[in-house]
């Protein structure tokens, strides 16, 4: 089936008008099942859209308070948008992490060492640590590459990858993921910014 957006706000009345590569009608059980799938859909889209409004609000209301001014001084950072700092803030910068160590544990940003005699190697990132932040952070190092080009963290990741293979690339994301990490807690905790990070006017 061609030509059909489900993520629009009339696509469920559209539904009807749908056929086959062949012609033909949907058969009904498979219409029911779009039709409870796109209710579903519905659903989820109004519950994030009263999640983000309520975030919203309490920013307004109380922008200096706890971990409100986290919040707003994170997202003055271009890259970074108002649901990633609350979810960094809410989960990790507002607990007492002792230093930077301790942070990308937190996050699960380290790697799992494999000790075995004289030999140690790395098997990649450690499952211990808060997926949600982890998750989060590597996708943000991604766009952090896009929308800071002239921080010295980008330029620290483009000049190891230069010639590096894809494999390489995606580990070195890692590494940036933990570093953007730990220099987004200082901003937040010490109001100390990171060289070379571009910052949206303050409101």
């Amino acid at each position: 089936i061609r030509n059909f957006k489900p993520m629009l706000r009339n696509a469920p009345q559209n539904l009807e008008t749908l056929r086959t590569p062949e012609g033909a009608v949907l058969p009904p059980n498979t219409l029911a099942e779009l039709r409870r799938d796109m209710a579903r859909l519905s659903f989820v889209k109004q519950q994030i859209k009263e999640v983000e409004t309520t975030r919203l609000e309490r920013l307004q209301r109380a922008p200096g308070e706890g971990g409100n001014a986290m919040v707003q001084l994170l997202t003055r950072v271009v890259g970074v948008g108002v649901e990633t700092a609350d979810m960094l803030v809410q989960e990790i910068f507002s607990r007492n992490l002792r230093d930077r160590k301790a942070v990308a544990r937190y996050a699960g940003l380290t790697g799992a060492p494999d000790e075995s005699g004289k030999k140690r190697r790395e098997r990649g990132l450690a499952k211990s640590g808060n997926a949600r932040v982890r998750r989060g952070m590597l996708q943000l190092a991604w766009g952090f590459l896009v929308h800071q080009p002239d921080s010295v963290l980008a330029k620290w990741y483009r000049a190891r990858t230069a010639d590096a293979r894809g494999v390489t690339r995606k580990t070195m994301i890692v590494a940036l993921a933990r570093k953007l990490l730990i220099a987004l807690w200082r901003l937040a905790t010490t109001g100390e910014v990171p060289e070379g990070l571009a910052l949206r006017a303050a409101a």
